[in-house]
C-alpha cells in the first residue's frame, strides 16, 4: 500500500467513524428537543403508514453531515474541487434548496405548486452550472430529461418514505452503487467520494431511529435533500458514466439508473398508475404503495424494509457486473436488464392489484 493510499484509507476510515456517532447523536438530541416538526397534519384522513405522529427531523443530520463532508475534504485534499467548480457549487446550491424546500414542508405543509415550482429550480440550478444528462444530440431533449429526471426522484423519495426504514435503506444502496462506481474507476480523491461517505453514514448513524419501530421520520426535510442530492449523483455517475465500447452505449446509459434507483422508480410509477386508474390524483397521498400492498400480503414492516434493501443491493450487484464484467455493450444486455426490470415492476404492480386499498 502506497502512503497516499494509506492517507486515503486512514481519513476516510476516521471520517466514516466519527460521522456514524454524529449523526446518532445529532438524532437522539433532536428526538429529545423537538417533539412537533413534521407533525403538522395530524387531524389529516392519512398521515402515514403508522398511526403514531413523530417527529420528523432526521433530514437535519443529512444535511449537517453533507456540509461537514465539504469542510473535511476542504481541509485534508483539494479544496479547488469545492470552491472553484461550477458543478459542485450548482450541486451545493441546489441541495440547499431541497433542504430548504423540506424544512418548509415540514413546518408548513407548503402548496404542491410551490413544492413544483421549486424542485424544478433545483434541476434548473444543476442545469445552469453544468450538471446535465447528456443522452441526446438534441440539448433541449436533455434539458427536458433532466428536469423531469430531478423532479421525478424528489418526489419518488418522498413518496418512498411512507413506512420505517424504506427510505434510509434504499438511498444507503443507491449511494453504494455510486461509490462502487468511483472504486472501479478509481476515484478516491474526488469530493464526491468523501460526500456520498458522509451521507451514508449519517444515513446508518439515523437508521437505528427509524427502523421500525421508528422513533422518527427524515421527513421532507430529508427526502427532499436526498432526493435533489442523488439525482445529481445519478447524472454524474449513472447516466453520464463513461460508455463502455459497443452497441446500444445509450440504451446502456439509460438501464444504468434505472436499475440503480429501481425501487423509487417502480413504487411511484405503480402508485400513479393505480390511482389515475382509480380516479384519483397522484398527488394525493394514501395507503396503496407497494410497501403497504406487501404488508396487506402478511408480509411484517421490518420484512417490507428487508425486501426493498434486498432488491437495492440486487441493483448494487448488478452494476458492479456491468461496470467491471461488460466491457463491451451488446443489443442482448439492453434487453435482458430491460426484461429484469419490466419483471420486478410486473411483479410489484400485481402485488398492489391483488389487495384493496
Amino acid at each position: 500500500m502506497t502512503s497516499n493510499a494509506q492517507y486515503l484509507f486512514t481519513v476516510y476510515g476516521i471520517f466514516a467513524v466519527v460521522s456514524v456517532v454524529f449523526s446518532f447523536l445529532i438524532n437522539r438530541l433532536f428526538l429529545k428537543f423537538v417533539r412537533t416538526l413534521g407533525i403538522r397534519n395530524q387531524d389529516d384522513t392519512v398521515i402515514r403508514w403508522g398511526s403514531q405522529s413523530k417527529p420528523a427531523v432526521g433530514g437535519f443530520s443529512f444535511y449537517i453531515i453533507f456540509l461537514l463532508s465539504i469542510i473535511v475534504y476542504s481541509i485534508f485534499f483539494d479544496s479547488n474541487q469545492v470552491f472553484l467548480s461550477k458543478e459542485f457549487i450548482g450541486i451545493l446550491l441546489a441541495t440547499m434548496l431541497g433542504f430548504l424546500l423540506g424544512l418548509a414542508d415540514d413546518a408548513y405543509n407548503t402548496q404542491p405548486f410551490l413544492k413544483l415550482t421549486t424542485q424544478i429550480t433545483c434541476a434548473v440550478i444543476l442545469l445552469v452550472t453544468g450538471t446535465e444528462i447528456s443522452l441526446s444530440y438534441v440539448e433541449p431533449v436533455n434539458y427536458i430529461i433532466t428536469i423531469f429526471w430531478v423532479v421525478g426522484i424528489m418526489n419518488s423519495l418522498n413518496m418512498l418514505d411512507n413506512m420505517d426504514a424504506i427510505t434510509t435503506t434504499v438511498s444507503i444502496s443507491i449511494i453504494l452503487s455510486a461509490l462502487g462506481i468511483m472504486v472501479l474507476h478509481q476515484e478516491f480523491s474526488s469530493v464526491y467520494f468523501m460526500i456520498l461517505l458522509g451521507v451514508m453514514c449519517a444515513l446508518f448513524g439515523f437508521l437505528y431511529f427509524n427502523w421500525h419501530p421508528s422513533k422518527m421520520y427524515m421527513g421532507d426535510t430529508g427526502s427532499q435533500f436526498l432526493g435533489v442530492f442523488l439525482a445529481a449523483i445519478g447524472i454524474k455517475y449513472l447516466w453520464n458514466a463513461e460508455p463502455p465500447s459497443g452497441d446500444f452505449i445509450s440504451a446502456r446509459n439509460l438501464l444504468l439508473p434505472i436499475i440503480v434507483f429501481i425501487m423509487p422508480i417502480i413504487d411511484t410509477t405503480t402508485v400513479v398508475i393505480n390511482r389515475v386508474m382509480r380516479g384519483n390524483s397522484p398527488f394525493v397521498g394514501g395507503k396503496d404503495h407497494t410497501t403497504h400492498a406487501l404488508v396487506y400480503l402478511g408480509l411484517t414492516d421490518r420484512q417490507v424494509a428487508m425486501v426493498f434493501w434486498f432488491m437495492t443491493l440486487i441493483s448494487l450487484l448488478l452494476v458492479v457486473i456491468i461496470e467491471k464484467f461488460l466491457g463491451e455493450w451488446r443489443h442482448i444486455f439492453t434487453v435482458l436488464f430491460s426484461l429484469y426490470f419490466l419483471f420486478m415492476f410486473f411483479i410489484f404492480f400485481y402485488a398492489t392489484r391483488s389487495v384493496k386499498n
